[in-house]
């Protein structure tokens, strides 16, 4: 049955492309129609998205090169990796469509073409050598890669010349396009070396904007810029937080995006981006103004983050910043001390409005920390469990919110690592580490204990509820490696950590992650953003923990810092439980945390599932369809068979008559811990890793497809269940799973798009396949 589904796909598909091969080779005889030249880009584009996009996009791309757009194929590849751990001074910034907006100044930046060169037509360039080397030397079909073919993100990479190539090509035959996959086909070929040959150009996915919608553009501009003081500090605000977001207006084309940017003209006129390193940057002395910009680049997943737009939004920033009374004598400068301290930068702004803000959109928030265009996310990451979820503190319980004067003090303490910067190199690092944190828990805990909270304790009414319609008041975080992944409600089985965000932890984890977040920073950067995003998920943790029984605090607390080295890191970063602290709550079971955390689920009166039917289903709630009940068997569930998964996998069900399920199976690693940013396999807990099992599809960047029939899943179940080695799990993959080399990968690799796609037409974007493993004998699973 698969094998006739693929068959017909494949025809299909040539049938598709054959015409865009005819309107191309017509377009190249001056023969063709405008419309039908438009239609054949279109399906080279398609062609490119989904056979080049999914290993060319964002900055992890292999040599810069960038395939979303038009102005990334003519701007080329680099030879300069934007991610360079070793880094002592900042490097040249170089965002396509931001940094440079002309072949010369991309040239002058140090890219070189990838297309035919104007002066010398009839030589091939390298888009068509790179294809032409992979056509030459396909991979073995269905097989394991050559072990001289490496997969690492941080493998060394040539990024040859044109001049360079055939040298190159000698070198590294293996390394054409696509690369470490099964090879294009035919018609797919044909059709990028035509296009190639051709001039290599492609179409925007830039539309033509409805009335309705541009109308609203209009609106939001002058909205956000408003001449006077209160607006211009809100609109800042608002830029420094929503820079990232594509903007999608309620009610319009489902793939139609803006995005937030600061230019050098007024609105009606061409849109002229004031390039700066950070959100927070000075824009300069002349004027400028906020825009929305329509996003033309194809859609990606690791960097879609959808904020929704219209006249309901506009009207709660009216009720959030506008309508309340707070003066503003003048506006605050730019620089980085401005910058690296939002509580200072924005202290006349209502914190509870600033709070409630962030609260709105939680999710869009917490899934900022995580995605967006450095793409790379080991220095955010690697400091989290592999599953942990958050609520948030009540900002009627929050004393950052409460008390005027607790942010008047207490910002003087609140300093992130962008602030500390020093121009030599590792001129800040020493002292940094944990020195403004020190202080600020001092001050915090001496002001928690004048207050009225302190004799009372927190209780279910201090976590927020979603005011009763906002279901982004409980979230579920995944981290897979070096990327993670976020969704509303609570998933999977009780997790080891749970984490409480309060207003001044939350909105510095956004400016330590994402305004901050310079990914073409120097070392120093990089670390001190690690070591302070170490700071605040203790401090994260510190929180859920007062809401647990004194008593069994320091127990839990030792249970996430196991080993001598991680109880040294917390005395040293002066981490103590506080026993004193009363809680609010009377627990009636012996398991407080799984009981506060079920807790929370029963006040969402429907805003999410109060169970979770394959991972902590209860009687009455389990799972009724066939796949769901067998999966049950796999969630949650230790056992030899856990540390073979990659970290996140796919699973197809075929189902009798056509129709298919997708499911995702999440591999939750166990650690000692993580405190430390080496050595995290000598951490790792590999007999206490479980799985967590998600209808439909989460994360950016799936590890590996398997692909069975609804009949399989049982024997799919037991023969995972059963592995206990790596030949086990190789045999496990050559009966159920599709490998890179599979002829069903790349089929298989459009349909989980599509559903994709059809399921959540608005968040769904290209995965990236980067990651996607090739599974060999001599693999270590942990």
């Amino acid at each position: 049955m698969r094998k006739r589904l693929l068959l017909l796909k494949i025809a299909i598909a040539m049938t598709v492309v054959s015409i865009g091969l005819f309107t191309l080779d017509a377009r190249a005889q001056g023969t063709t129609s405008p419309a039908a030249q438009d239609q054949s880009l279109a399906d080279v584009k398609s062609i490119m998205d989904r056979r080049c996009v999914v290993c060319h996009s964002c900055y992890d791309a292999p040599c810069q090169l960038k395939l979303t757009s038009p102005a990334g194929v003519q701007r080329g590849a680099s030879k300069q990796a934007v991610y360079h751990t070793e880094r002592l001074t900042d490097a040249q910034p170089t965002r396509l469509g931001i940094d440079a907006q002309t072949v010369p100044e991309w040239r002058a930046l140090g890219f070189h073409t990838v297309t035919r060169d104007p002066n010398d037509a009839e030589a091939p360039g390298l888009l068509e050598r790179y294809l032409e080397l992979g056509r030459q030397n396909p991979m073995p079909i269905n097989a394991p890669l050559p072990s001289e073919l490496g997969l690492a993100l941080d493998r060394p990479l040539v990024c040859p010349t044109s001049s360079e190539f055939d040298q190159f090509s000698r070198d590294h035959a293996l390394a054409g396009m696509p690369y470490g996959t099964a090879p294009l086909a035919d018609a797919e070929f044909q059709a990028l070396m035509t296009w190639a040959r051709s001039g290599a150009a492609l179409p925007s996915v830039a539309s033509d904007i409805p009335a309705v919608i541009q109308d609203q553009i209009t609106q939001w501009e002058a909205f956000l810029n408003s001449n006077d003081m209160r607006s211009q500090l809100m609109s800042r605000y608002l830029y420094e937080h929503l820079f990232l977001a594509r903007l999608h207006f309620q009610g319009d084309d489902a793939r139609r995006f803006f995005q937030l940017v600061r230019s050098t003209t007024a609105p009606g006129d061409t849109i002229d981006i004031i390039a700066t390193r950070r959100p927070f940057d000075d824009p300069g002395a002349g004027a400028f103004y906020y825009r929305l910009q329509q996003v033309t680049e194809t859609i990606v997943h690791k960097e879609h983050l959808v904020y929704s737009m219209g006249p309901d939004r506009m009207a709660r920033y009216q009720q959030l910043f506008l309508d309340p009374d707070w003066t503003l004598a003048e506006l605050p400068s730019y620089g980085d001390a401005e910058g690296g301290n939002p509580f200072s930068t924005y202290m006349q702004m209502p914190a509870k409005s600033r709070y409630q803000f962030l609260l709105d959109d939680a999710l869009f928030f917490v899934r900022s920390f995580i995605r967006g265009p450095v793409c790379h996310g080991a220095t955010a990451v690697d400091v989290i469990e592999d599953r942990f979820w958050v609520s948030f503190l009540d900002p009627e319980a929050d004393l950052s919110v409460t008390d005027p004067s607790f942010l008047q003090d207490g910002a003087i303490y609140l300093e992130l690592p962008v602030s500390e910067a020093d121009a030599s190199a590792l001129g800040a690092l020493p002292g940094f580490s944990h020195k403004n944190q020190v202080r600020y828990l001092e001050f915090r805990d001496a002001r928690y204990k004048k207050a009225p909270i302190y004799e009372t304790g927190f209780d279910y009414g201090s976590i927020w509820d979603g005011d009763g319609s906002n279901p982004n008041a409980l979230i579920t975080v995944f981290r897979h490696f070096d990327n993670a992944s976020a969704m509303t409600g609570f998933h999977g089985g009780i997790p080891e950590t749970a984490w409480v965000l309060d207003f001044p932890v939350f909105e510095r984890i956004y400016y330590d992650l994402v305004a901050g977040y310079d990914v073409f920073g120097r070392v120093e950067h990089q670390l001190t953003t690690r070591l302070y995003m170490n700071e605040l998920r203790m401090e994260s943790e510190d929180t859920f923990l007062f809401f647990m029984p004194r008593d069994v605090r320091s127990q839990m607390h030792q249970g996430w810092y196991q080993g001598v080295l991680a109880e040294w890191l917390t005395y040293w970063h002066r981490r103590h439980v506080d026993g004193h602290f009363p809680t609010g709550i009377t627990f009636a079971t012996t398991t407080p945390k799984q009981e506060f955390l079920l807790t929370l689920l029963e006040r969402g009166n429907g805003l999410w599932p109060t169970t979770d039917p394959i991972n902590r289903c209860v009687d009455g709630d389990c799972p009724s369809d066939q796949s769901g009940i067998l999966l049950r068997d796999l969630a949650d569930q230790t056992g030899d068979w856990v540390k073979y998964l990659p970290d996140l996998s796919v699973l197809l069900v075929e189902q009798d008559g056509g129709a298919a399920e997708l499911f995702t199976l999440a591999h939750d690693k166990a650690h000692s811990n993580v405190a430390f940013l080496f050595e995290e396999k000598a951490r790792r807990l590999p007999a206490e890793d479980t799985v967590t099992i998600l209808p439909g599809l989460i994360g950016s960047y799936p590890n590996f497809y398997f692909h069975v029939r609804q009949n399989q899943v049982a024997s799919f179940i037991t023969a995972l269940k059963s592995v206990r080695s790596q030949s086990d799990y190789m045999a496990l993959v050559a009966e159920y799973g599709v490998r890179r080399t599979s002829p069903e990968f790349w089929a298989l690799s459009d349909r989980i798009y599509e559903m994709f796609l059809d399921q959540k037409p608005i968040q769904a974007g290209v995965f990236d396949l980067n990651r996607y493993k090739d599974p060999k004998a001599g693999d270590d699973p942990t």
